[in-house]
């Protein structure tokens, strides 16, 4: 999946921000909670969550890696464009993005889905 396309995807889901960090990064957050990283002039790959059963799996794979930094809570890396496809990377953006959104309050939840 081309990665402006991923943004467009991040976008997409309810309650979800777009900020820059760490100087240079585009962050997507629910409820200020990460759930998509990637480069904010030059994307030069994305970084997700995944479920826990699916880390092994992905990194497995060509052009995935471990998340620097992010790694021990399940998150990837996908430093390749082609990697996956546009189907199943919106797949998996969405899975991080409920996986995120479970973590949150149900006070916050509610919020979000009412906004």
């Amino acid at each position: 999946m081309n990665f402006e396309k991923a943004k467009d995807v991040c976008r997409s889901f309810p309650g979800a921000t777009e900020d820059i960090k760490w100087g240079a990064d585009v962050v997507f957050s629910v409820g200020e909670k990460m759930f998509m990283v990637t480069g904010a002039d030059n994307p030069q790959g994305m970084s997700f969550k995944v479920e826990d059963e699916r880390f092994l799996e992905l990194t497995d794979r060509p052009g995935i890696i471990p998340a620097p930094y992010l790694a021990r809570a399940k998150w990837v890396r996908v430093e390749h464009a082609d990697a996956l496809g546009d189907k199943e990377a919106a797949e998996l953006l969405r899975r991080s993005y409920e996986l995120v959104f479970a973590k949150l309050t149900k006070k916050l939840q509610r919020e979000i889905g009412e906004a």
